[in-house]
């Protein structure tokens, strides 16, 4: 049975920096996103256009480094990997999220994108059949609380965006496993670069085929300007959240992005709504107690494991 105490430290610590950094750039990405949606006349082609940048960019850096040497030797069943993370990850699930967005508020959105490590984690259980202590858990209810006091339950409404955006959580809920297996033999940066580059292949054919894309005429260079901004925040997240999740379990690393939430619910107070609410309030101190927790508690698993003796290799 696998747990978090399996994690080496220095690589614990490592995934710890990237996936916290991969919450502050998602926080402050769907606070900057709702208001770049907001002067298009199409979230999908808003998306593609976006996805496209990311993936242009990505491509570089593999060909600028040692990454571009793995396209050469991949095997059959790591390109079918890496398809899997541009189809579950990159593409469907960002028309989704992005549709939904325009439809909903930001905080509502950025509720339910975050229920994602709950999803990761039951999956870990079942699937991977992951262990977690009582005290793990304690931590993950912990945040479930946090995100819920975030007008939670309460302040959703069942809309259709709503539902687009529950129905793209559960793809990159998916994702996290595809992605972790495709990460076992090949760079952070190259399995990021198929997800945006074959993502936005299929976005960019799905415009193709529906007419959409003629939207791409009415851009102007406002549009493109928010465009930049977002697919630069966009790559910020990619390169860290694959990092995190190549060292660390897919539950460890969807549990450290539920501060995003704050991070959103921050960036509204100040600029939206100029108000901070108590439950506002109180779901941030939970989030980070709940953070606190769970990094605690894996890096004192981590270091037990290290200063357990490990068996000898006998030579051969």
């Amino acid at each position: 049975m696998l747990h978090w105490g399996h994690m080496h430290t220095p690589h614990l610590r490592t995934a710890t920096y990237y996936a916290l950094t991969a919450a502050l750039v998602s926080g402050v990405s769907v606070f900057i996103n709702k208001y770049a949606i907001a002067g298009t006349h199409d979230p999908v082609l808003f998306t593609a256009l976006k996805n496209g940048i990311v993936a242009l960019f990505l491509a570089g850096i593999v060909l600028a480094t040692h990454a571009h040497r793995e396209l050469a030797t991949l095997t059959r069943a790591q390109w079918t990997r890496l398809c899997l993370v541009g189809l579950v990850g990159g593409s469907v699930p960002f028309a989704l999220f992005f549709t939904g967005l325009s439809l909903t508020t930001a905080m509502n959105g950025a509720f339910i994108h975050k229920t994602l490590f709950v999803w990761v984690a039951l999956a870990s259980v079942v699937f991977l059949r992951e262990r977690f202590s009582p005290l793990q858990w304690l931590g993950v209810g912990v945040l479930v609380a946090a995100n819920t006091l975030l007008g939670g339950l309460s302040g959703l409404t069942g809309s259709m965006g709503e539902a687009l955006i529950l129905g793209a959580t559960l793809l990159w809920a998916g994702e996290h496993f595809v992605a972790k297996r495709a990460l076992r033999d090949l760079s952070a940066v190259t399995v990021a670069g198929a997800r945006m580059l074959l993502g936005s292949v299929v976005l960019f054919v799905f415009l193709a085929t529906t007419g959409r894309i003629t939207y791409a005429t009415d851009l102007v260079p406002t549009h493109m300007g928010w465009t930049l901004l977002t697919a630069a925040f966009l790559l910020a997240y990619n390169l860290t959240w694959y990092a995190a999740l190549k060292r660390a379990p897919a539950s460890y690393v969807a549990a450290l992005l539920v501060p995003a939430t704050l991070v959103t619910t921050l960036l509204t107070a100040v600029y939206t709504t100029q108000t901070l609410t108590l439950p506002g309030l109180l779901s941030g101190i939970l989030t980070v107690l709940g953070t606190t927790l769970l990094v605690w508690l894996a890096h004192r698993a981590a270091g037990a494991r290290s200063h357990t003796p490990q068996p000898l290799a006998l030579p051969s």
